[in-house]
């Protein structure tokens, strides 16, 4: 094996001691080991002074949810089909009668009513609402929980500040930044941390002989390459191993809940996802992400609401009251967004709706959000803006904003290119 690693390149023996940690250590499927820093390391800079937000749980509805059955309801209208409201805690909001659940904690929730996105395809469009940017051949933006990781302390030097939760390849990303700010993923909820623990015939001291060597052998080549690049994996080596042996691991075990409060959530993939958001949070995970897909009703589109609105209305109510009864609602940006809306017109031969990027809603709860109010507003099919309209950047320099992000400070990729949080966007404080 000594020879062997002595005799490769360097991006080549990077691959080799990946591999090597997934056979000796037991913990080659954290993300982090098999990727480079390649951009600016800024250090942490000045929060806004008195932002509420330390942490943000992003629940992303990938697929383009409708906002017309959901937060924009037009009672009456011939383009709300067969969609009937409700009253809820908030005074003038209406929302779906099935969200039963969420219905009675809106006084927590600004409704944004008046999104518009240039981008009219999935892949564009969510690109967009993570970024802030236009998608490109060229370059890789980074998402907003990177930029929250980059620029804020982490809470807990332990655990990963970014974790995203059945996101695939759509969602969370380090862009152009250095890997480290990317997401941790985690594809079942329920399946905790996977190869996080010792491989089961290695025993303690075994372990500890293993990386040892390891650190003797990687000695002369980080000796001789003292670049960002190599220390960046060094130090991205050292926190996994240490999170193999932490307490915190536990963070990441939803059986320690209760099954009352599992129940709670709907054992559903998005609802357990929503727990174990809580959980990470109150692990002091800075940005967690949980996406909840199928919203793409070309077809069927109010069969669809009754699968998918209960779901979600279990699982962000039963978040809501427990980051409230927990007190940590005031101190968690609650985000629930999509790439797109769902045309007005419905299309009656399928009974259902297409991509819409003029028009879409989407919520914000605690943080110091001001709750049970609406922003903006469209006319009364719901087709088009006709009040305070929100761009994708200002929506996300909205996010920025709660959590005291300098949404003015300039970070250079790699290429040099200056990029800041959410491009030109400003943020609506008329929402806190």
């Amino acid at each position: 094996m000594k020879d062997l690693a002595r005799g490769l390149d360097e991006v080549s023996r990077r691959r080799f001691l990946s591999g090597s940690a997934l056979s000796l250590l037991g913990v080659g499927a954290l993300p982090w080991l098999d990727r480079l820093a390649v951009a600016q390391d800024v250090g942490h800079v000045p929060l806004r002074p008195g932002a509420k937000a330390k942490n943000v749980i992003y629940l992303y509805m990938s697929g383009g949810m409708t906002h017309l059955d959901t937060f924009d309801l037009k009672p009456g209208a011939e383009t709300q089909g067969p969609t009937e409201a409700t009253k809820t805690s908030a005074d003038g909001v209406l929302i779906n009668k099935l969200f039963e659940n969420l219905a009675k904690k809106m006084h927590h929730v600004a409704v944004v009513n008046s999104l518009n996105s240039t981008q009219g395809a999935h892949a564009q469009g969510q690109y967009l609402m993570h970024t802030s940017y236009i998608m490109r051949s060229t370059i890789q933006h980074p998402t907003m929980g990177a930029w929250m990781t980059l620029m804020a302390k982490p809470r807990n030097a332990t655990l990963p500040a970014h974790v995203a939760i059945g996101g695939g390849n759509n969602g969370a990303s380090a862009g152009w930044m250095e890997p480290k700010y990317g997401p941790l993923p985690i594809g079942n909820p329920a399946s905790g941390l996977q190869n996080s623990v010792r491989p089961g015939g290695v025993s303690p001291t075994a372990y500890d002989a293993r990386l040892k060597r390891a650190e003797e052998m990687n000695k002369a080549f980080a000796e001789k390459y003292d670049h960002r690049e190599v220390r960046a994996y060094s130090d991205m080596y050292d926190q996994a191993v240490r999170l193999m042996s932490s307490k915190d691991l536990e963070a990441f075990d939803l059986t320690k809940e209760p099954a009352a409060a599992r129940e709670a959530y709907g054992t559903d993939a998005f609802g357990q996802g929503c727990l174990l958001a809580r959980r990470l949070i109150e692990h002091q995970v800075r940005f967690v992400e949980v996406q909840n897909g199928g919203w793409d009703t070309h077809n069927q589109n109010f069969e669809a609401m009754e699968r998918k609105l209960p779901v979600l209305d279990r699982a962000l109510a039963a978040l809501l009251s427990d980051l409230e009864s927990r007190g940590l609602l005031e101190e968690t940006l609650v985000v629930l967004t999509t790439e797109f809306g769902r045309t007005p017109d419905i299309r009656e031969e399928r009974t259902g709706r297409d991509h819409y990027p003029k028009a879409f809603s989407a919520l914000l709860a605690g943080g110091g959000i001001k709750g049970g109010q609406k922003y903006g507003k469209t006319d009364a099919e719901g087709k088009e803006v006709v009040e305070n309209k929100v761009n994708v950047p200002d929506f996300n320099a909205t996010i920025g904003h709660a959590v005291g992000l300098p949404l003015e400070h300039v970070v250079h990729s790699p290429s040099g290119r200056p990029f800041k949080v959410a491009d030109k966007g400003k943020p609506i404080t008329a929402l806190f």
